[in-house]
C-alpha cells in the first residue's frame, strides 16, 4: 500500500468523523419486597408486557429450523436475549450483550479484544461460532472468527439476539461447528421517531448517539443513526493503565418496503471507522456494508427469501499486517409442504472473498491477495410422525471451498412435545470447521524462504460428530426450563508441529467434550423478572498417533469447567428500574487464568421522554483478569458511567 492510498484513508477517515462526529440479587429482594407490593400499577402496561414469561416463551425463532417456531417448542439448546434485555443488562457492546447467553463463553482481553466461543475451544482465534448480523455473516477468512472490534451494533436497534449451543452446519454450513448466533435488529417501521442518548464515565469514556425514523409512505419506513464512542484501556496487573483504548465512529440506515401483503423488501447497511491505540502505534480501522433482502409468504407453510450483500473490511496494524477484505454474497431459501406430513426447506447459496494482505517483515501471508469462493446448496426435510406431538427433521449442506474442496454437513434431530408445556429432543450432527489462510498461507519470516514458519499446505477441515439430549419445560406460566447434555468428538484438530527445524500447522489433534447446560427464567412478581443458567463442560484434547504438537494440544482452547450467570430486571415504584446482572466463570487451565466472581448494577428513572440511569459494571473486585498469558495478561477494571436518553 503506497503513501498517496494512506494519506487517502487518513483523510476518509476525519471526514467520516466530521460528519458522524446471587446472594447480591436475594440480599436486594428482601430490602425492596414490603415497599414493591403496588408496584405493578405503577409501571406502565407496555413495560409489564415486555418481561411476560407467555410473551416470552411464545417468540419466535428462526435460527434452529430456518423458519419460525415458538422458543418453548425449539427442538435445541436455544436462548434469546432480547432487546429489553439487554438494555437493562447495561451492556455497551455486543460482546457484553453477549454474555447474557448462558450457553456461550465470553472473555474479555483487554478494552478492544474478546474470546467469544460454545462447548469449549475458545481463544482470540476462536473460530467454530458463526456469528451473522441479520443474515450477513461477520466472519473473516484469514482466521476462520470474528474481529469483534468492529462489530459496533446500536444496541438501541437490537430485537434480539438468537444463540444456538451445538452444530448448525446442515443449515448454516461451514463454522458452524460448536454455535451459531444471529443479530437480529428491529425494522424500521417499529423504530420511529428521534432517540438521542448520550453516555459517559471512567472505562466507557465518553458514547453519543443519534437516530431518527420516518415513513415516505405508508408502507414504507426508514431510519438512519450514527453512535460514536472513545474508550479507554484495560489495566496491567501493577495498576498501570494498558495501551489499548480505541474510539470508533459509525453510521448507518435501514428501510423496510411492504408493498403488498405477502412481499417485504428490506435495504440496510452501515460504514465504521476508528483508531484502536497498541503499544509502539495505533491500528486504524474502516468498513462499509450493505444488504438487501425480498421474502415473499406464498401461505402459512410456504414462503420463499432472497438475501444479497456486499461487506468490506480494512485495517492496518502496523509492521504486522493490512488486511483489505471484500465480500459479496447472495443467498436464496424456499419453504414449502409436501403433503400433510412433510415440510421442506432448499437453498443455496455462493460467496467471494477477495482478501488483500499487505505483509509486514516479520509474518506473511502468501500470496498476499487470494480470491475465495464459496458455492453451498442445503436441503432438509421436517416429517410430521404425530401431528402435533413428534417430528423429525432430517437435512444436510454441501459446501465448496477453495480449501479442502467439498464438505458434507448432515444431522438429524427429533422432537417430541407431549404437550405445549414440553419438549424433548435428541439430536446427531455432522459439522465441519474449513480451513482458513492462517491454517494454509501463514509464513515467517516474509523476506522468503527458508521459513522457520510454514503454511499447512496439506491442511484438512476439522471435523465434529455431535450427539445432544435436551429436555425444555414450563412446570408453571412463571418458569420455564431448559435443560441440555451433549458429547462431541473431533477429528482433525489444528496443532503446529515441527519437522528438521521447520515449523507447519497440520491436523495433528483429536478431542472430546461432554457437558450440561443448565437454563431459566423466572418472573417471581409482576415486577421482578429473573434469568440465568449453569454451564459445565469437560474437554480434552491429546495428539494423535505420529503428531508431535509443539503445545502439548493445550493450544486449541482454553475454557472454564463450570459457569454460572444470573440477571435481575426490577421495576420499582415512581417509574424506576433496578437491574443486576452476576456472574462466575471458573479458572482457565491454560495458561492458568484465576476464576473469578464479579456483578453489575444498573439504576434508572424515567420522566416522560427522558431516562436517566447510572450503571457500575465489574464492581466486586478492583480488576481481574479474563483470558491471556501471564507474560501479557491485562485486567478489565472496576468502572462506572451514567447515561441520559432521550425518545421522540
Amino acid at each position: 500500500m503506497n503513501n498517496s492510498q494512506n494519506v487517502g484513508r487518513k483523510k476518509n477517515r476525519r471526514e467520516f468523523k466530521r460528519w458522524f462526529s446471587i446472594p447480591v440479587f436475594l440480599t436486594i429482594a428482601l430490602v425492596f419486597s414490603n415497599s414493591l407490593s403496588f408496584a405493578q400499577n405503577t409501571n406502565s402496561p407496555g413495560a409489564l408486557k415486555k418481561l411476560s414469561m407467555e410473551e416470552l416463551m411464545d417468540q419466535d425463532v428462526t435460527i434452529v429450523t430456518k423458519t419460525p417456531e415458538k422458543l418453548s417448542q425449539s427442538p435445541s439448546a436455544v436462548q434469546v436475549i432480547t432487546g429489553e434485555d439487554i438494555k437493562r443488562s447495561g451492556a455497551t457492546s455486543l460482546p457484553e450483550a453477549l454474555r447474557l447467553a448462558p450457553n456461550l463463553e465470553v472473555a474479555q482481553v483487554n478494552a478492544q479484544q474478546w474470546a467469544i466461543s460454545a462447548r469449549g475451544f475458545n481463544n482470540t482465534l476462536a473460530n467454530k461460532l458463526l456469528v451473522m448480523i441479520d443474515g450477513r455473516s461477520i466472519y473473516t477468512p484469514l482466521d476462520a472468527g470474528v474481529f469483534w472490534d468492529v462489530q459496533n451494533v446500536l444496541l438501541e436497534d437490537v430485537d434480539q439476539i438468537e444463540v444456538v449451543s451445538g452444530p448448525g452446519g446442515s443449515l448454516w454450513g461451514a463454522n458452524a461447528v460448536n454455535g451459531v448466533i444471529n443479530i437480529v435488529t428491529k425494522s424500521a417501521r417499529d423504530t420511529q421517531g428521534l432517540y438521542v442518548s448520550g453516555a459517559g464515565g471512567s472505562f466507557l469514556q465518553d458514547w453519543g448517539a443519534v437516530r431518527y425514523g420516518g415513513e415516505i409512505t405508508s408502507n414504507l419506513f426508514y431510519r438512519a443513526y450514527v453512535q460514536r464512542f472513545d474508550h479507554n484501556g484495560a489495566e496491567l496487573p501493577g495498576g498501570t493503565a494498558a495501551t489499548n483504548s480505541w474510539d470508533m465512529t459509525q453510521g448507518g440506515f435501514r428501510s423496510d418496503y411492504y408493498p403488498s401483503d405477502i412481499n417485504t423488501l428490506t435495504l440496510q447497511g452501515d460504514a465504521y471507522s476508528g483508531t484502536e491505540a497498541g503499544t509502539t502505534a495505533a491500528t486504524p480501522v474502516d468498513g462499509e456494508n450493505v444488504l438487501g433482502r425480498w421474502t415473499r409468504t406464498l401461505s402459512e407453510e410456504s414462503d420463499l427469501s432472497l438475501q444479497t450483500y456486499f461487506d468490506r473490511t480494512w485495517r492496518n496494524v502496523p509492521g504486522i499486517f493490512a488486511e483489505d477484505l471484500k465480500t459479496y454474497d447472495v443467498d436464496f431459501q424456499h419453504r414449502f409442504p409436501i403433503g400433510d406430513r412433510n415440510n421442506i426447506l432448499w437453498g443455496a447459496g455462493y460467496r467471494l472473498m477477495q482478501d488483500e494482505v499487505k505483509n509486514g517483515a516479520v509474518l506473511a501471508f502468501l500470496p498476499p491477495n487470494f480470491n475465495m469462493q464459496l458455492a453451498s446448496a442445503f436441503v432438509q426435510d421436517e416429517i410430521v410422525l404425530v401431528p402435533d406431538r413428534l417430528k423429525f427433521t432430517l437435512g444436510t449442506k454441501v459446501e465448496h471451498n477453495d480449501f479442502s474442496g467439498f464438505e458434507v454437513e448432515p444431522s438429524g434431530r427429533i422432537a417430541w412435545t407431549p404437550d405445549e408445556r414440553q419438549t424433548v429432543w435428541a439430536a446427531i450432527s455432522r459439522a465441519v470447521r474449513s480451513p482458513s489462510r492462517v491454517d494454509t498461507d501463514f509464513f515467517a519470516p516474509a523476506a522468503g524462504p527458508p521459513f522457520l514458519l510454514g503454511g499447512g499446505t496439506n491442511f484438512t477441515s476439522e471435523k465434529v460428530i455431535a450427539y445432544e439430549l435436551g429436555y425444555r419445560v414450563r412446570p408453571t406460566k412463571k418458569l420455564s426450563l431448559s435443560l441440555a447434555g451433549f458429547f462431541n468428538e473431533y477429528d482433525d484438530i489444528r496443532s503446529v508441529e515441527s519437522s528438521g527445524g521447520t515449523f507447519f500447522i497440520a491436523n495433528g489433534l483429536h478431542a472430546q467434550s461432554w457437558g450440561l447446560e443448565l437454563s431459566g427464567e423466572f418472573q417471581a412478581a409482576d415486577w421482578w423478572r429473573l434469568r440465568g443458567g449453569y454451564n459445565y463442560l469437560n474437554e480434552k484434547v491429546w495428539q494423535k498417533s505420529g503428531h508431535v504438537d509443539i503445545n502439548n494440544a493445550q493450544g486449541e482452547g482454553d475454557d472454564p469447567q463450570n459457569q454460572f450467570s444470573l440477571q435481575s430486571i426490577m421495576d420499582l415504584p415512581a417509574n424506576f428500574q433496578f437491574d443486576a446482572t452476576a456472574r462466575y466463570v471458573d479458572a482457565l487451565p491454560h495458561p492458568g487464568v484465576p476464576g473469578y466472581f464479579t456483578f453489575d448494577l444498573r439504576l434508572a428513572w424515567t420522566c416522560q421522554r427522558f431516562e436517566f440511569s447510572v450503571v457500575g459494571q465489574n464492581l466486586w473486585d478492583g480488576q481481574h483478569a479474563e483470558f491471556g498469558a501471564a507474560a501479557t495478561r491485562q485486567e478489565i477494571p472496576r468502572s462506572i458511567y451514567g447515561k441520559v436518553t432521550c425518545r421522540f
